[in-house]
């Protein structure tokens, strides 16, 4: 009775507190963190401007990333955040029942993102849901000239990655942050302003703004943003976290370079007779194919195609799709390959066909590819994370796991700021931040631009350099070691160890 009289307390004087829709609800009964949320329906806005550490422009998968890591941080957990985003799921949550057939959103998580989720507590949250592990991946050609497997165990580890649906990482992270905030007593000022950013400005600053108490005043030097709802908020950082058409790195004045691929994707979801506990991934003439397991009897389709024909393929009937897609993972395009370029490889390393759908269990959603970078991720006050910063092909289930990385080293950058008393965001200080992760976003990006483009060409002795490539990572132990720890986010650069 007195922890629920405690905790009654706690949320009603954070109620007083914030204007918009906070974490901490004034009420005691709410049943699930969803409703927790939804009972709090506040109609002050912030007209006279409320005062933040922290504005996250963008409360999706890696927005809600950087919430969560800085309120697990012992050094950050205090910083007053305010979270700008009309997503309709941050305020009356995302419903997931097990009856319902997987979502064709999915990300594969590695296992670096993994420990990044259990070291901010949200890993528990994903594993009440549906999800699937996999320890081992085939990978080849549609030539039937090389192939490659790899396997955890070839690095001595129990998987290679998870995959998971979007709703449930989102959901995952959102019911994480309630949990920090609410076994944080102390720690209510994690706001929800359910709009959208309309403008961007650095305020006037006679002396410079240290870390100062968020209850303080005085926004001299702050950053000054207006919503779409008519009310508007300093912060020290803005975080933009608001995906590839940022508008705070529109705002913040930050350019871009990179080009649309003449390639979309679809994806969807399939199902098999048998389980698929493997992931698989395809080149074929127009791109990668790659079938991915989500659990049960499910797996996900990435599809790479021309434009034209993606429109064609989402129209035909679910039968001949599925055809169509039995036949790129099999003996469409070309044959299966048989055996390495120096021989047979053992009964363990063996060619398999992938198990095949038997249905189409979800929508054709198509989407166009691109690649872009940011010409820099900081300015002053500003920092930018996830596809706000840069966007990549999905050939290798990368995209997400780039923005988890820079939600993790921006949350250090931030602690190492407040431990020494520094103004988070100093230009000087964010800059350690954009050295650290650029380094590492680059060099992926170059590598799957690499691989978009080496097959886009059908040329004869460019197939078979591509197929010495495949059986080389095979028989050379060293080097299918560097390319699983770099595909898993442990290693910088593909090297040899």
């Amino acid at each position: 009775m007195n922890r629920v009289l405690a905790r009654k307390l706690s949320v009603d004087m954070c109620g007083l507190r914030v204007p918009q829709r906070s974490f901490c609800t004034t009420a005691a009964k709410a049943s699930s963190s969803q409703d927790q949320l939804s009972n709090q329906s506040k109609t002050n806005g912030s007209t006279n401007g409320d005062q933040y550490d922290i504005a996250i422009v963008g409360g999706g998968m890696v927005g809600m990333a950087m919430a969560c890591s800085l309120a697990s941080m012992p050094l950050t957990k205090q910083l007053s955040i305010a979270i700008i985003d009309r997503n309709p799921a941050l305020k009356s949550g995302t419903s997931i029942k097990k009856v319902d057939f997987p979502d064709p959103r999915v990300s594969t998580v590695t296992p670096a993102s993994i420990s990044f989720f259990k070291d901010i507590g949200a890993w528990d949250y994903v594993q009440q849901h549906r999800h699937a592990y996999f320890d081992k991946m085939q990978v080849w050609d549609y030539t039937g000239l090389g192939y490659t497997k790899y396997h955890a165990r070839d690095v001595s580890k129990e998987l290679l990655g998870c995959v998971v649906e979007n709703k449930v990482l989102h959901s995952s992270l959102f019911s994480c942050l309630q949990g920090l905030i609410f076994y944080q007593k102390n720690d209510c000022r994690k706001t929800i302003h359910p709009a959208n950013l309309t403008s961007m400005s650095l305020q006037p600053s006679s002396s410079s703004v240290g870390m100062a108490d968020s209850s303080s005043p005085s926004s001299k030097g702050l950053a000054k943003l207006e919503l779409s709802d008519g009310s508007r908020l300093y912060a020290k950082l803005v975080v933009g976290a608001d995906g590839s058409k940022s508008e705070v790195r529109n705002l913040a004045g930050i350019k871009e370079s990179g080009q649309k691929y003449s390639q979309n994707a679809i994806i969807c979801t399939v199902e098999h007779i048998v389980e698929n506990r493997c992931a698989w991934q395809r080149f074929l003439p127009t791109g990668p194919i790659a079938l991915l397991p989500i659990g049960e009897k499910y797996s996900n389709i990435v599809w790479t195609m021309d434009p034209k024909e993606s429109l064609e393929r989402k129209l035909i009937s679910e039968d001949d799709f599925v055809k169509a897609v039995n036949g790129a993972l099999d003996y469409g395009y070309g044959p299966h390959p048989k055996s390495s370029l120096f021989g047979e490889f053992s009964a363990s390393g063996c060619f398999e066909v992938p198990p095949k759908v038997v249905k189409l269990v979800s929508e054709r959603m198509v989407f166009p590819l691109s690649i872009m970078h940011a010409d820099a991720y900081v300015a002053k006050r500003v920092a930018l994370i996830g596809d706000a910063a840069h966007t990549v092909h999905p050939l290798a289930g990368q995209g997400v796991n780039l923005g988890f990385g820079d939600a993790f080293a921006l949350s250090k950058v931030i602690a190492d700021g407040v431990a020494v008393g520094s103004d988070i965001g100093e230009v000087t200080l964010l800059k350690k931040f954009e050295v650290e992760r650029r380094v590492a976003n680059s060099t992926m990006m170059t590598i799957l631009d690499g691989f978009q483009k080496a097959y886009t060409v059908d040329f004869g002795p460019l197939n078979i350099l591509r197929a010495a490539a495949f059986n080389a990572a095979n028989l050379i132990p060293p080097l299918k070691r560097n390319i699983i720890s770099y595909a898993s986010g442990e290693m910088r650069f593909p090297l040899f160890a």
